[in-house]
């Protein structure tokens, strides 16, 4: 390298340390900077579901007879190990800690709360460590209060976790309460249950669902059709956490909510195209039927999709005979359990379709 191309490399060096020097010190441009990383987090929008998740008993959405009871816990201050059951999105969790709220208050809650869920590691050794060092811990808390540990999805937490924590819930009993939410309450061992009170929670109803969704929708100046309402329910299946997920999913997405918009973002079968299906089959029209089929398929429809969709259309249709409907929804849950233990197919599909398409044909043509 030449002495001329070393002095070049040397000054362009010396321009770009100045040049940070400014970037870094200049007040405007830090100024700027600043603005920008505000800008940004400006953008931010928190989900719906926390937004609008319920900070009081008084707010909860449905199952009124056990939000009862839990209030009456409020009132009288003593809260009992408890054990939660029911299917996902009903407000399990968010029952327990709005009664955790009401009994210690905003004061103390963060540090008189400690809450694991699925995502958090509960074997044996959280047990001994994490959840022992938190009822072993001070705190200074309102007269007659307890700490409280919410465990969610307790359900999934191993055998010898549940045996490590009965022996810790006895020992800690006087100064620290537990809360388990499930999915099913007899997944929790006996000596565990014993110790609590079960709480059982219910899906949603329709009517509850939709208040909820159209005082979100207000708030948000969210345009919802109200087919579009109808189109969240029942993707939701009763699951509230679900329903206000696709409702802000599809407004985020979409602009306008209505069902082809959410059956697009919740990448389902179109109600629609499973109700003229079930229709061929029961007009016995087993090639028109078959077709409809291999264009659900075609669409990269999964077969559980397809069946849980077709479930929900036939238990909901008003087309089909009592007697043959309860027909219809008996074949379609044994092809339902035949999908789950493996065999997801369109050969599985085609021959549900044929059997449907077999019961509605008068019995009079098989007479010899």
């Amino acid at each position: 390298m030449t002495i001329v191309n070393e002095i070049n490399l040397y000054g362009v060096y010396k321009l770009y340390k100045q040049s940070i020097r400014v970037i870094n010190y200049h007040p405007t441009l830090i100024n700027f900077n600043h603005r920008l990383d505000m800008s940004k987090s400006a953008n931010y929008e928190v989900p719906w579901v926390e937004k609008y998740r319920p900070r009081v008993l008084s707010d909860i959405v449905g199952n009124q007879d056990t939000v009862k009871r839990l209030e009456v816990i409020a009132q009288d201050g003593n809260m009992p190990h408890m054990i939660m059951s029911g299917t996902p999105g009903i407000g399990k969790t968010t029952a327990v800690l709005a009664l955790a709220h009401t009994l210690l208050g905003p004061e103390v809650f963060k540090e008189a709360v400690l809450e694991l869920n699925a995502s958090d590691e509960r074997g044996i050794d959280v047990v001994r460590n994490r959840i022992k060092s938190f009822a072993q811990k001070k705190i200074a808390l309102p007269p007659g209060r307890h700490k409280i540990v919410i465990l969610d999805e307790a359900d999934s937490m191993t055998s010898g976790a549940q045996q490590a924590l009965r022996r810790t819930m006895e020992i800690y009993s006087n100064t620290t309460r537990f809360a388990f939410a499930c999915n099913q309450s007899n997944k929790i061992i006996e000596p565990i249950q014993s110790r609590c009170a079960i709480l059982r929670f219910s899906k949603l109803r329709d009517i509850e669902l939709l208040q909820r969704l159209r005082q979100i929708a207000e708030k948000e100046n969210a345009d919802v059709t109200d087919e579009g309402y109808e189109a969240l329910i029942f993707t939701s299946e009763g699951d509230m956490r679900q329903a206000v997920n696709n409702l802000q999913s599809t407004h985020t997405g979409l602009g306008l909510v209505t069902p082809d918009a959410v059956f697009k973002v919740c990448d389902q079968p179109h109600p629609l195209l499973v109700q003229n299906l079930l229709e061929s089959c029961h007009k016995a029209d087993i090639e028109d039927a078959l077709s409809k089929l291999d264009e659900l398929w075609t669409h990269g429809y999964a077969a559980i999709d397809i069946i849980q969709t077709l479930f929900r259309v036939a238990r909901n249709t008003q087309s089909l005979e009592e007697s043959l409907k309860l027909e219809y929804i008996k074949e379609i849950g044994w092809t339902h359990m035949r999908i789950l233990e493996g065999v997801a197919t369109i050969v599985q599909l085609s021959g549900l379709v044929a059997r449907l398409c077999k019961m509605s044909i008068d019995p009079k043509v098989f007479k010899v």
